[in-house]
């Protein structure tokens, strides 16, 4: 089965089972394992992704998908996993965060604002003024096309 014919079946059965705010992050299938993460602004609980299981493992078992032998793991993406869709961005404003974006440069601060276009990620520097060192505050926009990676963090 392709990625893209497993995210489509996925979709269905979060509309299926009755889960408006809860969305699809990524899929991953190695060998009979196949992992599925997913997010919701609210906050997904074990019991939500049990019941998306379930309802994955009717289909998969009636198609016979993957076989008899295969193991399924729904879960939420959690704090650490890549941000991957903008809705992410949104639902994260005011939380630390750490982008790697083009060329090769590295925010880590507060995620500030979110708009369609770009994110803002505000963090203190210290700067060596004579023989002191002064903290000033910096603000860098970063265009999502430009981001390679970005990250959740608990602290800086």
């Amino acid at each position: 089965m392709q990625i893209e014919d497993l995210q489509e079946i996925i979709s269905k059965g979060i509309q299926e089972v009755g889960f408006t705010d809860i969305y699809l992050i990524d899929v991953k299938i190695k060998d009979n394992k196949i992992e599925i993460f997913l997010d919701s602004d609210e906050g997904i609980t074990f019991l939500k992704c049990q019941k998306l299981s379930r309802w994955l493992e009717g289909i998969f078992d009636e198609k016979g998908s993957f076989g008899q032998n295969y193991i399924l793991d729904v879960s939420s993406a959690g704090v650490g996993s890549p941000l991957k869709l903008k809705k992410q961005y949104f639902k994260n404003i005011g939380r630390f965060i750490e982008i790697k974006y083009m060329p090769q440069e590295k925010a880590r601060g507060l995620l500030a604002e979110v708009n369609d276009n770009f994110v803002v990620v505000t963090f203190d520097e210290k700067i060596k003024e004579g023989k002191k060192n002064k903290t000033v505050s910096q603000r860098v926009e970063i265009p999502f096309e430009k981001i390679l990676e970005a990250k959740i963090k608990l602290s800086l």
